[in-house]
């Protein structure tokens, strides 16, 4: 696989965190009008994409499809699936298809969105989500990958008010906390960032995003005891926060909260 697909791939993974398989019609809805053959079919379909078997659950969407191509959800599912394959462009031409389908429906949009931000298409992905907040200002989703295209262009400002709104739009959303935290970081804006993160840490002690972004504060304001300390749970919970290609490239750190983490790994202890 190739290192746009291997992205592609991996920025599908986390994205489909939050925004995989928001059927276009819900599955229920579908499977009532649905003959029995297809409603077992749709739900196989459902489970695998679910459990991130996807290369299981690609034949078993080509073959709702091809009982029923006039089902939104299940062109809007599989574009999803194509997207967590690498299929970028596979993936916005069904999330295309599931739109003409389903026009009224945002889902599609969302899931297009995050195809277009893997293959770097700011501005199309931006669009995509300025559809869905004309018809709901307060869509969670919409909002906190605004903020990462916004951050992607290098407009924090703007990214961090993007993932504040998400926060609150979404009460219990710690990834948009922790992304507004990190904006804040970059801008300068050292206590609000410690502020925020700490709050994250209190609220989810195993979230391992604000552990890290906090080792790195820490770390550039020469706190380097306590530093170490949150390091030791950051990357205890997940060891991808070494790897300073996947904060900036999937998870969407800033550059300057990466930088302070990369220093933090070269200088600090061997066991950190």
């Amino acid at each position: 696989m190739s290192r746009p697909s291997r992205l592609a791939a991996a920025l599908a993974a986390l994205a489909l965190l939050w925004l995989l398989l928001l059927p276009a019609l819900p599955a229920r809805a579908a499977a009532a009008v649905a003959p029995p053959s297809l409603e077992r079919l749709f739900n196989q379909a459902l489970a695998s994409s679910r459990e991130g078997e996807f290369a299981q659950a690609l034949p078993l969407w080509d073959a709702v499809i091809a009982q029923d191509p006039a089902q939104a959800s299940a062109w809007s599912n599989r574009g999803n699936v194509r997207l967590a394959l690498g299929d970028a462009q596979g993936a916005i031409a069904d999330q295309d298809e599931a739109m003409r389908l389903d026009p009224l429906n945002p889902d599609p949009h969302l899931n297009r969105g995050t195809a277009e931000e893997s293959l770097g298409h700011w501005q199309d992905a931006a669009a995509d989500y300025g559809w869905i907040l004309e018809r709901d200002p307060l869509d969670a989703s919409a909002l906190y990958n605004l903020g990462n295209v916004q951050g992607s262009l290098g407009d924090w400002q703007a990214a961090r008010l993007s993932y504040q709104a998400a926060s609150e739009a979404r009460p219990g959303f710690a990834m948009a906390r922790s992304s507004a935290a990190l904006a804040a970081f970059e801008l300068g804006e050292l206590e609000a960032a410690e502020q925020e993160l700490r709050s994250v840490i209190r609220r989810y002690p195993l979230f391992a995003d604000p552990r890290a972004a906090l080792t790195a504060l820490l770390w550039s304001r020469g706190a380097r005891g306590e530093a170490e300390s949150h390091w030791s749970s950051a990357s205890g919970l997940d060891p991808r926060y070494r790897q300073s290609e996947w904060l900036l490239q999937i998870r969407r750190w800033p550059p300057r909260p990466v930088h302070a983490l990369e220093q933090f790994l070269a200088l600090a202890s061997p066991t950190a």
